[in-house]
């Protein structure tokens, strides 16, 4: 699967770069001109990752994250010559998942470029995990049971994804916690709870009712 990327960055001698250096490492690279409309063409174009730039005409690039947000779980990398500890603090806040100051090192850049699309996207060689008629859509991230969807967030969707790789075995919480924490989603014992409880609402929405069960004390299975 080719991994398309999205580059909000209005330099454009920066754009080009970018472009040329993702293209020449296999990703299929689009970069945003129309900043006005720059949530339809995220919207238009899908990308499986947005390296997004701080400094923008118009909104911020940290206004934009956080609107990308209210409609996509998609991972993003700020490429910014903005370098302060509250830079990267509010990029963090407000959903990015990683922060790479100009001039950028090419190497660590792609490195975690690729790091990231393994985390969000874990398994790209199987797109879907079926277990008792409900099946796990991972580029998707959406969850589907006789023909009904719903969408999930990052979190949801790890979880469930270690479950279907462990269907029919309880799942202790700390081995969960501790994935998670692997992957950099920050879940603990009380969290974990509460994406559980999310997703099981999730699931009576597509009609399906204890599929995740608990064990006292230990864990979940399904």
């Amino acid at each position: 699967m080719k991994h398309r990327i999205l580059i909000i960055e209005d330099d454009s001698v920066i754009q080009t770069q970018l472009r040329n250096l993702l293209a020449g490492n296999g990703y299929e690279a689009e970069t945003i001109n129309e900043f006005p409309v720059a949530m339809e063409q995220v919207k238009s174009f899908q990308p499986h990752l947005i390296l997004l730039d701080i400094k923008l005409p118009g909104n911020d690039g940290f206004t934009v994250c956080s609107q990308i947000r209210t409609f996509s779980n998609v991972p993003i990398i700020f490429v910014t010559s903005c370098n302060t500890d509250m830079d990267e603090l509010n990029s963090i806040m407000l959903g990015g998942d990683a922060f790479v100051t100009k001039p950028y090192n090419t190497a660590i850049l792609l490195a975690k470029t690729a790091s990231l699309l393994k985390r969000a996207y874990p398994a790209a060689e199987q797109e879907a995990l079926s277990c008792d008629g409900i099946t796990l859509h991972l580029e998707s991230g959406k969850i589907e049971h006789a023909g009904q969807q719903v969408d999930l967030t990052k979190n949801e969707l790890k979880i469930l994804y270690y479950l279907f790789k462990h269907a029919g075995t309880i799942c202790m919480r700390t081995d969960i916690v501790e994935y998670l924490w692997d992957n950099q989603l920050y879940v603990d014992d009380n969290a974990l709870s509460v994406n559980i409880n999310r997703i099981r609402d999730k699931l009576s929405v597509i009609g399906v009712t204890d599929f995740i069960k608990t064990k006292h004390r230990q864990g979940y299975i399904i």
